[in-house]
């Protein structure tokens, strides 16, 4: 498949936003980078799930996660004995790590099979994780992590245990070497494809939500909290 539908106006923010490196501007379809602070943010916290990158052993691995954003951190958590968290805490100054989260907003079909894309919004995050050591640090991150699924959820939910805590590892990773990319609008034909018989457009995703379904366990007094009636 192909992406090179025509240009957007997405490109380079060199003014207040995140300065373009070597790393963060692409190779191709240059114009729909952007370094946008304020995109780059609501792409992050649209987000669900990341996808954290590092070389283990010598060969690359890639890990979906949860995360959370405070500021300028990224805070991603997991197991004590997991071998990512393990490296961070053991390098120093950290991990040489890759963050990279998409959405997908339709699917763009052209007339040619070359042509054939999506329409996304995607940041990818360059830098190096380090293990979260300070006690308040860690549970303002582990917050951010449960609200970044559902605000307002951490403060209706017990907070973690000694132990728990105890079982926990969190990394950060500072948001400097950040860009967005995205992509809009419908296919870019072959000016000699346009007579041919075959559809062409874009089919959009709609992301939404459903009624929530209580637990088997659950309390029947206890009512949908209003920040999931929100969503």
């Amino acid at each position: 498949m192909s992406d090179t539908a025509t240009p957007q106006p997405t490109g380079p923010d060199t003014g207040a936003g995140y300065p373009p490196t070597g790393r963060t501007v692409p190779t191709r379809s240059r114009e729909r980078a952007a370094y946008d602070r304020e995109l780059v943010h609501s792409i992050l916290d649209e987000a669900y799930v990341c996808h954290l990158g590092f070389v283990r052993d010598g060969a690359p691995v890639v890990l979906p996660t949860l995360f959370g954003r405070v500021g300028e951190r990224l805070y991603v958590h997991g197991s004590t004995g997991s071998r990512p968290l393990r490296e961070t805490g053991r390098t120093d100054p950290g991990l040489p790590v890759c963050l990279t989260v998409t959405h997908v907003d339709g699917l763009v079909l052209a007339r040619s099979a070359f042509h054939h894309s999506i329409n996304y919004r995607s940041v990818v995050v360059h830098g190096i994780a380090r293990t979260v050591t300070d006690p308040q640090e860690r549970r303002t991150a582990l917050d951010a992590i449960v609200d970044h699924v559902v605000p307002g959820r951490s403060a209706d939910s017990r907070p973690a245990d000694e132990k728990e805590l105890a079982a926990t590892a969190v990394i950060r990773l500072d948001l400097q070497e950040v860009s967005a990319k995205i992509r809009t609008g419908g296919p870019n034909d072959e000016p000699r494809d346009l007579a041919l018989p075959h559809w062409a457009g874009v089919v959009p995703l709609d992301h939404g939500y459903t009624a929530p379904l209580p637990a088997d366990d659950l309390d029947p007094a206890i009512g949908v909290p209003d920040y999931i009636t929100a969503l």
